[in-house]
């Protein structure tokens, strides 16, 4: 596929089937998420893949945890409480995601399940936690975060389907237990990827984006760059 097309097809997918990854495929989207932009090219990225017995013990830790009311300790918090625009687009993406699986905006026990997937790796046969040293801050933080797009990018244009999920970095000591990371390694995100179920009805909410005069200013020159 095209660019365009793998940036337009990419999407967050809520529903996978048990089918694993062949090696040969997994290497090569890695091997292709490497080329990802880095500030003077430290690669601060630490990515640790969960497949199997290991993704198995690490989801029912995830869940009993959850269920047993354990409280999050994440490594990196967000620095406040959203104000708009960003409350209102994070509101609007939950009903999309709410509709789509038939859940009122007052079904607070539904929306409750509907949080429990997120644990539940969405049934995915694989899940990707990101790290880096916690020498680094919000620069090397943005490196990650252009490996992890190249990385979803590069599993969308061989076939596969990804969720990136805040969540998975709620338990940090859980991931650096089962890798053995050293307590310098923090955790920021995860990636639940592999086949997408497309029967599961989540996977049929669609979101959209703010307009590019929203949130890209052009300054200098008299080019018309709305009608470019």
């Amino acid at each position: 596929m095209d660019l365009e097309t793998v940036v337009r097809a990419r999407k967050s997918v809520r529903g996978f089937l048990p089918d694993t990854v062949p090696r040969a495929v997994m290497r090569r989207v890695f091997e292709l998420a490497r080329w990802s932009p880095s500030g003077t090219n430290v690669q601060p990225w630490r990515v640790c893949v969960a497949s199997g017995a290991v993704r198995d013990a690490m989801r029912a830790e995830l869940l009993s945890r959850v269920e047993a009311g354990v409280a999050a300790r994440p490594d990196h918090r967000d620095k406040g409480r959203l104000g708009e625009p960003f409350k209102a687009r994070r509101r609007a993406c939950a009903k999309v995601l709410y509709d789509a699986m038939g859940i009122d905006w007052d079904d607070k026990a539904g929306r409750a399940r509907a949080s429990l997937r997120n644990f539940e790796l969405f049934d995915a046969p694989h899940v990707a936690f990101f790290c880096m040293e916690d020498i680094f801050g919000g620069q090397s933080a943005a490196d990650v975060g252009m490996y992890t797009q190249t990385l979803m990018l590069a599993l969308t244009a061989n076939g596969l389907a990804s969720c990136a999920q805040g969540t998975m970095g709620h338990y940090p000591d859980l991931v650096r237990e089962t890798f053995d990371l050293p307590e310098t390694m923090t955790v920021l995100y995860g990636l639940s990827f592999g086949y997408e179920d497309t029967s599961v009805p989540a996977n049929a909410a669609r979101t959209t984006r703010a307009s590019i005069d929203d949130v890209v200013t052009f300054a200098g020159g008299a080019i018309d760059y709305a009608g470019a």
